[in-house]
């Protein structure tokens, strides 16, 4: 008799954390974070990966400036790029240009499970995976496919960002997903002239959501043309250290992330079973 394949979320071998980064809507900034995310943890000592699951608009490869391809290694695996000490894969890789993939949901479902499981990430303290917009098949599937720590939901303070936010809560919520917690994005504007601090996108909406469903407030991080041009550049704002006044926002943002995972970690099952 043949061996049932193993159900449900499978553990991904030396992978100690996976924090998924999503969001209701799109242009809300939700890769920007996740790549100062990934830059953030690897610069405080972390061994991070960061995988690019947008496969509508992959913009990863861009933010950090390259355009390689991975290698097929030993046994059909896939070696990530490494790319300011993180570990890196991205569909943008692997389809460059300006050519869109138009797949169904199957395709898609594939596609989380060849980068989730034939990818050799190695020892990781951290798995970042940026997450297309909304609530669609890549979220679901990567919840399928491997057990996920925790989400973060992005938004910036307005109320159409924040009442599609509140539906990526909710899904992850269904989904039994523990939520690391909420961060606003977009936040307000210091004017470099008169240091008067502008609420482009209206003020306090995220702080008010989290409070609203029990959820923990991340912070906000400013609208600074350096962390647009950090993106655009190849060289995100996070790689000049937590001491940089445009990265200040970005490492604490960061340092309330890795708090919330200890603590979700520690109150983990699993964990209980493992120490016992």
């Amino acid at each position: 008799m043949h061996a049932q394949p193993p159900m449900g979320p499978q553990p991904l071998p030396g992978v100690d954390a996976i924090v998924a980064v999503g969001s209701g809507k799109g242009g809300v900034g939700k890769t920007t974070l996740a790549v100062n995310l990934a830059l953030a943890l690897s610069k405080l000592g972390h061994k991070v990966g960061l995988l690019d699951a947008d496969v509508y608009g992959p913009n990863v490869p861009l933010m950090l400036g390259s355009s390689s391809t991975p290698r097929i290694a030993g046994d059909n695996r896939i070696e990530p790029l490494e790319r300011y000490g993180v570990k890196v894969i991205s569909v943008g890789f692997l389809n460059p240009g300006d050519k869109p993939l138009i797949w169904r949901g199957p395709m898609l479902h594939q596609m989380i499970r060849e980068f989730v499981q034939r990818v050799d990430w190695g020892t990781l303290d951290y798995l970042v995976v940026d997450l297309p917009p909304g609530t669609g098949d890549v979220a679901m599937s990567l919840i399928q496919t491997v057990p996920v720590t925790g989400s973060i939901v992005v938004s910036t303070p307005s109320d159409v960002s924040l009442q599609d936010a509140r539906k990526a809560i909710e899904m992850f919520r269904q989904m039994k997903v523990d939520i690391v917690g909420l961060v606003e994005n977009m936040s307000h504007f210091v004017c470099p002239h008169c240091h008067h601090e502008i609420d482009i996108f209206s003020k306090g909406g995220g702080a008010r959501t989290a409070e609203q469903f029990g959820l923990a407030f991340l912070g906000q991080i400013e609208i600074d043309p350096d962390i647009r041009k950090g993106g655009d550049s190849g060289h995100p704002v996070a790689l000049d250290g937590p001491n940089s006044p445009h990265a200040e926002s970005m490492y604490a943002f960061t340092q309330r992330v890795i708090d919330r995972v200890q603590a979700i970690r520690a109150a983990s099952p699993a964990d209980v079973i493992q120490i016992m």
